[in-house]
């Protein structure tokens, strides 16, 4: 995997690049070397890739020959996921075909276009010779695939980022600019063949008022959608905290759609699969943090406290879960529920059912988030007229109550208020979190008592949890109490 930072420049057939040698930092431009690549792209019949921004091909040639998968990411810098040339010119490798499923939903991938591009490489180094900007001139010929091919012919330069900083690849740009060269106008070489044929097609968005509250929460649940499917990929490869974004996406989504059923309706059965989805992703998220959470524990532990292999129990093993649980994510993620979740979502952003409400100004919504508040009221009120086990849930209830909270609020982009409510639902999600670290630690304790293992440094794990848990239990009135006031005070 590589993370692409560039610029891309339309320059005439007769563009001369300028001087670049003496940019600060440089010693010298090495090059121009020469290579003919030729990139089969891959998409589905109505170019679903292309829509998302996302390219995938086979090509040859060149320094990097294989294929390459790139992923949109956000202010210009591009996920790429490369895998090694394959005998087969038509057929995708599964790994990456499985990458984009969330995009294809099971329609077959073919090619759809293809560049042959001569390639003029130039290469800005340093005094050590660090290379720190790259300049591809290409030359391009490019073909729509079909029965009745399509050429194009063009010249355009890129800069790529490579060793240097983001401030040397700016004045190299300029530089560009200056001998008469000017930013792109397509995102890709590939979305510059295609849209000669015929316009790529775009994600659908609803139309709304502008400045209403429609506005407001479809432009909201389409983030979240676009948020959703991008840690898609990243979750298929177990990437750091890839299933906990996929998760908190799917959580927000659903907490808008309640929160805001007064601007969207009909979305219960859609919410009931949003909690399935973050229902499969919670096993792998709350295996990997408990894991983290007693390696942490371990390490500040003092040696002498520690007796037997707890270490490798508390590790390997939940490992060996962790692995099991995302070998059920990928289960469902490539299974036909899934697929019409996506598709409903798609649906939900494109042609939602708007009430009248959804007309009336944006700042009609600040109700909602008063309204999201007092349910927090409520529930703690219900938390403190009990006692014992009954408690301990209605302050869960209060947690959930607080996090659909926070997400209200920042729909709404009230900052201040969301962190209010994040507030709450941190001291109390300390707590929670003690109390699963206290059940877990007691069945591995079972486990290792089983195999005949020493079971003391568990009951000081234990002991650790339980007491962490209870201060944050006593915590709390003071965390709610200098809450409410301030809560008061924005609403």
């Amino acid at each position: 995997m590589a993370i692409e930072i560039e610029d891309k420049f339309d320059v005439p057939a007769d563009y001369e690049l300028p001087e670049l040698a003496d940019l600060p930092g440089c010693s010298e431009a090495v090059g121009p070397k020469t290579h003919q690549l030729v990139a089969l792209y891959f998409d589905t019949p109505d170019l679903r890739l292309a829509a998302r921004g996302i390219t995938l091909r086979r090509r040859r040639g060149g320094t990097d020959p294989g294929w390459h998968l790139k992923l949109p990411k956000a202010k210009g810098v591009r996920q790429e996921i490369t895998h090694p040339l394959t005998r087969s010119t038509k057929i995708v490798p599964s790994e990456l075909a499985d990458l984009v499923l969330a995009y294809t939903r099971g329609v077959p991938l073919a090619p759809v276009a293809e560049l042959d591009t001569r390639r003029s490489v130039t290469q800005l180094v340093n005094g050590a010779g660090v290379r720190l900007v790259e300049i591809a001139d290409d030359r391009v010929k490019g073909t729509v695939l079909g029965d009745q091919p399509h050429v194009e012919r063009w010249r355009e330069v890129e800069a790529e980022l490579i060793e240097g900083d983001e401030r040397l690849l700016g004045k190299v740009g300029k530089r560009l600019v200056k001998a008469g060269a000017s930013a792109a106008d397509s995102a890709s070489k590939l979305s510059r063949v295609l849209n000669a044929v015929a316009p790529v097609p775009e994600v659908r968005l609803a139309e709304t008022r502008a400045g209403s509250a429609g506005e407001v929460v479809v432009g909201y649940l389409n983030a979240q959608v676009a948020a959703l499917l991008a840690q898609d990929p990243r979750v298929r490869r177990a990437e750091e905290d890839a299933v906990h974004q996929m998760r908190v996406a799917s959580r927000r989504l659903r907490s808008a759609l309640k929160s805001f059923k007064t601007i969207v309706e009909g979305t219960e059965a859609l919410q009931e699969e949003l909690k399935w989805l973050a229902g499969v992703l919670g096993e792998a998220r709350d295996l990997e943090v408990i894991r983290e959470r007693f390696a942490h524990r371990l390490e500040t532990l003092d040696s002498e406290l520690i007796v037997g292999p707890v270490g490798t129990r508390l590790s390997s093993d939940l490992l060996d879960a962790e692995h099991e649980a995302y070998d059920r994510i990928r289960e469902a993620l490539g299974g036909e529920r899934y697929f019409a979740l996506l598709d409903a979502l798609d649906d939900l952003v494109a042609t939602p059912v708007l009430t009248k409400a959804a007309k009336k100004p944006a700042d009609t919504l600040d109700a909602v988030a008063a309204k999201g508040w007092r349910r927090v009221t409520r529930a703690y009120a219900v938390a403190q007229a009990v006692e014992g086990a009954d408690r301990e849930t209605a302050m869960h209830d209060v947690r959930k109550a607080a996090k659909r909270a926070r997400y209200t609020a920042e729909v709404l982009g009230m900052s201040k208020l969301a962190k209010r409510a994040e507030a709450v639902q941190e001291v109390l999600g300390t707590h929670q979190d003690g109390v699963v670290a206290q059940e877990r630690l007691a069945a591995e304790a079972a486990n290792a008592r089983l195999a005949g293992e020493d079971t003391f440094t568990y009951g000081v794990l234990t002991g650790l949890e339980r007491a962490g848990a209870e201060r944050a239990w006593e915590e709390f009135p003071r965390v709610w109490a200098e809450t409410a006031e301030a809560v008061d005070a924005l609403l």
